[in-house]
C-alpha cells in the first residue's frame, strides 16, 4: 500500500533520474516541485522524490502496475518490503534494472514475486458456496438476514440514463425494459425487468458505456413513496477471517464481470420474494470512479475488513446504484421530474504505469 508523502524529507532521487518513460512520469506527477539539483542525478529540471515518495513510487509502478484480476478477486504479482533489501528476486525488462536498483537503494527496500493468500484470488467459503446451485439458497439466507434495510424516502431524486432511445421525450422511455427483454443485466431475470439508476450522473455513463458519439439523455426520477431496499453496499462487521467472509464475498462479486450474473440475479429475485421494492448494490465502476484499488491489504489482511475506520474506508470507495424491481414508472412507485439532453464535451483519463515483465 503507498505509504503517505513527506513534504519535509530529505530528497532522495528525481523524476530525471529514470530511464523508464512510465517511471519517469510517474515520478514527475506526483514527486515535489522543488528547487535546486537532485542529489542523484544533479539534474535541476526533475520533481524531487523522499524516501516516503520513493515507496509510494514503487506501489504504483510494481504492486499496483502489476495486479492482475481473476475471475474473483485480484493479487500483485509483485510486492516489496524492508525485508528483501539485497535479496530481490524480480526478473524486470532490461530498461528498468538500473530503476529498480535506484529505487531499492534509496528506500532500503526489496522487490519480490508475491505468492498472494488465497482469499485475495476467489477462495473464499461464501463466494464459492454462492457459485453451487446446491448451497446458494442457503448463503442467500444470509444475505438476507446479515445486509440492512435502507430507506429510499419518498421525493428521493436519482438518475436514468439512456442512449439513442426511439422517443427520447417519452416517460415511458425511461421505465425498466419490457418484460420479454429483460434478463441481460446484473440483477435483472427473463420476465423479471429491474429499473437502474443511481445519484451520480458519471456513473450513469460510465454503467451505459457511452461514447463522444452517442445520443445521451437522462431522465431525473423521483420516488412516489418510502421503498424498502436491502443494501449489498454495507461494509459487515464480522468476526471471521477472509476465507469466511460473507462481506469479502458480496464485495468480490459486484466487481466481477458477466460470469457473476447469475448469483447476483439470484439474490435479486430472493429479496423481491422477502418484500424488498430493491436493492443498493455497488457499481462496477466504483474504483474508476472513486480511484481507490481493488483488494487493498497490509500484511496480507484486508484493509476493508481490518481498517480502523472500515466502513468509512468501504464507503470512501463505493458508488451505490439503485435496482428497483419491476416498472417502477409504469407502477407509479416512482415519477417523471424532467429528462435532459447530455452533451459530453470534456473526456480526461488518469493513471498510472507499470512493468510488462518480472
Amino acid at each position: 500500500m503507498a505509504t503517505t508523502k513527506d513534504d519535509t524529507g530529505t530528497v532522495l532521487l528525481c523524476s530525471e533520474c529514470f530511464v523508464d518513460e512510465g517511471l519517469r512520469i510517474d515520478a514527475y506527477k506526483h514527486g515535489l516541485d522543488k528547487e535546486g539539483e537532485c542529489p542523484k542525478c544533479r539534474s535541476p529540471n526533475g520533481r524531487k522524490l523522499t524516501k516516503d515518495q520513493v515507496e509510494a513510487l514503487a506501489w504504483r509502478f510494481f504492486v499496483s502496475g502489476t495486479t492482475v484480476r481473476g475471475h474473483y478477486g485480484g493479487a500483485p504479482i509483485i510486492q516489496f518490503n524492508e525485508h528483501h533489501y539485497g535479496k530481490g528476486d524480480i526478473s524486470p525488462s532490461p530498461w528498468l534494472k538500473e530503476d529498480i536498483k535506484l529505487i531499492e537503494d534509496a528506500a532500503r527496500i526489496g522487490f519480490f514475486n508475491y505468492g498472494p493468500r488465497l482469499w485475495m484470488v476467489g477462495e473464499v467459503e461464501p463466494l464459492k458456496n454462492l457459485e453451487d446451485p446446491a448451497k446458494r439458497s442457503q448463503v442467500i439466507a444470509r444475505v438476507l438476514n446479515e445486509y440492512p434495510e435502507r430507506t429510499l424516502a419518498k421525493d428521493s431524486a436519482f438518475y436514468r440514463l439512456r442512449i439513442a432511445p426511439g422517443r427520447p421525450a417519452n416517460p415511458g422511455e425511461y421505465d425498466s425494459p419490457p418484460t420479454e427483454l429483460a434478463g441481460k443485466g446484473r440483477l435483472d431475470s427473463v420476465g423479471f425487468p429491474v429499473l437502474y439508476g443511481s445519484q451520480d450522473i458519471d456513473i450513469c455513463i460510465h454503467e451505459c458505456r457511452a461514447t463522444a458519439e452517442d445520443e445521451i439523455f437522462v431522465a431525473t426520477l423521483k420516488t412516489e413513496r418510502d421503498m424498502r431496499l436491502l443494501d449489498l453496499t454495507n461494509v459487515l462487521k464480522e468476526d471471521v477471517t477472509e476465507f469466511e467472509s460473507l462481506d469479502m464475498a458480496i464485495h468480490m462479486l459486484f466487481l466481477a464481470r458477466a460470469h457473476s450474473y447469475e448469483i447476483s440475479r439470484a439474490i435479486a429475485l430472493s429479496a423481491r420474494a422477502a418484500g424488498f421494492d430493491g436493492v443498493i448494490y455497488p457499481s462496477f465502476f466504483s474504483l474508476i470512479r472513486t480511484g481507490g484499488r481493488p483488494f487493498e491489504t497490509a500484511y496480507g489482511l484486508s484493509l476493508r475488513r481490518f481498517h480502523r475506520q472500515s466502513e468509512e474506508y468501504g464507503r470512501a470507495f463505493t458508488i451505490p446504484n439503485f435496482a428497483l424491481f419491476g416498472r417502477p414508472l409504469e407502477n407509479l412507485s416512482v415519477r417523471m421530474h424532467c429528462i435532459n439532453r447530455v452533451i459530453l464535451t470534456q473526456i480526461g483519463y488518469q493513471g498510472h504505469f507499470g512493468p510488462v515483465a518480472y
